[in-house]
């Protein structure tokens, strides 16, 4: 178990990261992915040439004899929440990484960015269950101790139902909210999502956004021998003889059809998304995430 001296020097070393990829990229992004909730009138100045002529306050105008308008900005407080699972196959990688690693700094990204918009953030930890709930508030502290509990937090349980966090997060939050998703969606059975219809609810409430994390030895298996392969939900046990095609292509088939079915529901629910892979560079895929928003 992790002491607070490490669990401190890792979050300062996630925040030197991703504090300085939110100020230098993302906070622009954010801010223009995002969008606040209307218009707010901001002050009265004098028409130029190229104003909106339906802008002009008459009033003013009349009082002053000289043409003015009504200038508006846009109302920008917006309450970001993180949605993460912490179910038991967030610890799997064969990377540098392991699938919790990511989410954590992908997590952080996210919170400085909203941090540096002055929107709030909050944060929902869910495996078949919401694990904890952390109200949303501004501010740089209040995103440390979220990160700080990205690192440290250890769940009760192993097994994973999206349905729980997106069920919690239409009931607690009344206002409309930018929430991501971050999880590996591994929640199907039957040859069907168990989420979409909490999806499909959350999503007409909030802006949903769907962060997938996976590893590459999620998707195939290579040619090793002998493998003794455990559910990490679960704790089943099994062995595979990886040196027979027919099981690597049954494994792969496996992955692409859950695949499928995921992006399906994603889809069918009109949720953005993107699919990060454990070795992958994160950043260009939030970039393009953001920009096709």
């Amino acid at each position: 178990m992790e002491n607070s001296s490490d669990i401190l020097k890792q979050v300062r070393r996630i925040e030197i990261k991703t504090r300085g990829l939110s100020n230098d990229i993302f906070a622009g992004k954010y801010h223009s992915a995002f969008k606040g909730r209307g218009m707010a009138f901001s002050e009265v100045r004098e028409y130029r040439i190229g104003d909106d002529i339906r802008d002009i306050d008459w009033n003013v105008t009349a009082r002053s004899r000289q043409p003015h308008i009504k200038t508006y900005e846009e109302e920008r407080e917006l309450t970001m929440m993180l949605l993460v699972d912490v179910s038991g196959s967030r610890m799997f990688g064969t990377t540098s990484k392991l699938k919790k690693n990511m989410i954590t700094e992908i997590a952080a990204v996210l919170a400085f960015s909203a941090a540096q918009n002055n929107d709030k953030v909050g944060c929902i930890f869910f495996s078949d269950r919401v694990e904890k709930f952390i109200p949303p508030k501004k501010g740089r502290s209040h995103v440390l101790m979220i990160l700080q509990e990205l690192i440290s937090f250890r769940p009760t349980h192993s097994a994973t139902q999206i349905a729980e966090g997106l069920r919690f997060l239409t009931n607690i939050l009344k206002k409309r909210s930018t929430a991501f998703i971050l999880s590996d969606f591994m929640d199907t059975e039957e040859g069907k999502t168990r989420f979409e219809e909490a999806l499909k609810i959350a999503s007409g409430k909030h802006d949903l956004v769907g962060i997938r994390i996976y590893d590459q030895r999620e998707e195939s298996l290579p040619d090793v021998g002998i493998l003794e392969l455990q559910d990490a939900e679960t704790r089943e046990r099994v062995w595979i003889d990886t040196g027979l095609r027919a099981v690597r292509e049954a494994y792969a088939r496996n992955w692409s059809e859950n695949d499928t079915l995921i992006d399906a529901s994603l889809k069918r629910c009109r949720v953005d998304s993107v699919k990060i892979a454990t070795g992958e560079d994160y950043v260009a895929s939030l970039m393009k995430l953001f920009k096709q928003r």
